[in-house]
């Protein structure tokens, strides 16, 4: 079954790549997630529109990494939650949250999945989370959570 991916799939390929799998694969899980979509020749044109937003989101090289990595680290980002008296949040601050705060704060737009989170924040307070921007680059954000 040829299909045409609409997002990274680990062990299969990027967004915008045309691959072939088992039909079953293909039918019980990339299609109904979202992850991938039929291929025919009239969606091989959309192929361009999605390498384009994935070249967007990428890092180009190693220097590129270096200098986001340099402007992260320089943030001080500020995310705010719902707390309780002693300090403990009502739930957790999710990557999409920690991303949109580096957007809001002034950084460059990073992907969520970018973002490593070795144990949930759960309180209120100063953290460090990790964001992954290549294989051996990453930046260490500071992050303070705030009672909302």
């Amino acid at each position: 079954m040829k299909l045409i991916l609409t997002s990274e799939v680990a062990n299969l390929g990027l967004a915008g790549d045309i691959v072939d799998v088992k039909p079953g694969y293909g039918r019980n899980y990339l299609l109904p997630q979202g992850k991938a979509i039929a291929w025919t020749r009239g969606a091989e044109s959309q192929i361009a529109g999605i390498q384009r937003a994935r070249d967007a989101r990428t890092v180009r090289d190693s220097a590129h990494a270096t200098a986001l990595r340099e402007q992260i680290e320089a943030l001080k980002v500020t995310v705010e939650a719902r707390a309780g008296e002693a300090g403990q949040l009502f739930g957790s601050i999710s990557p999409t949250a920690i991303a949109l705060a580096v957007k809001k704060a002034g950084g460059p737009a990073i992907d969520k999945r970018a973002v490593v989170v070795t144990k949930p924040i759960k309180s209120v307070g100063h953290h460090h989370v990790g964001v992954s921007l290549t294989d051996d680059v990453t930046a260490r954000l500071s992050l303070e959570v705030v009672a909302a």
